[in-house]
């Protein structure tokens, strides 16, 4: 990782993990998931690397394309940096 990058937030690395976890369950590609959520394959592969925080539509639409509740995506997803709900 070049010195100018940080690293991902942990949050977003478990809300990316979960995402991943969902669309392999369903069997859908990375390509499927792009295609039945309308986003870019791109932006799906920074999303689930935890290296782009996704906006509140984005997020319904990876719901929608996943057959997901939006709640579903955060499940694991600590509110506290680093931690796991878990853990709580």
């Amino acid at each position: 990782m070049p010195e100018s990058e940080s690293p991902p937030d942990p949050r977003l690395v478990s809300f990316g993990m979960q995402i991943r976890r969902l669309r392999e369950e369903r069997g859908y590609s990375l390509e499927e998931l792009a295609e039945r959520s309308g986003l870019s394959f791109r932006g799906l592969i920074y999303i689930e690397h935890g290296r782009r925080n996704p906006g509140v539509l984005t997020v319904l639409s990876i719901a929608s394309g996943l057959g997901v509740e939006p709640a579903r995506l955060f499940e694991g997803v600590s509110q506290r940096t680093g931690e796991a709900a878990s853990e709580q």
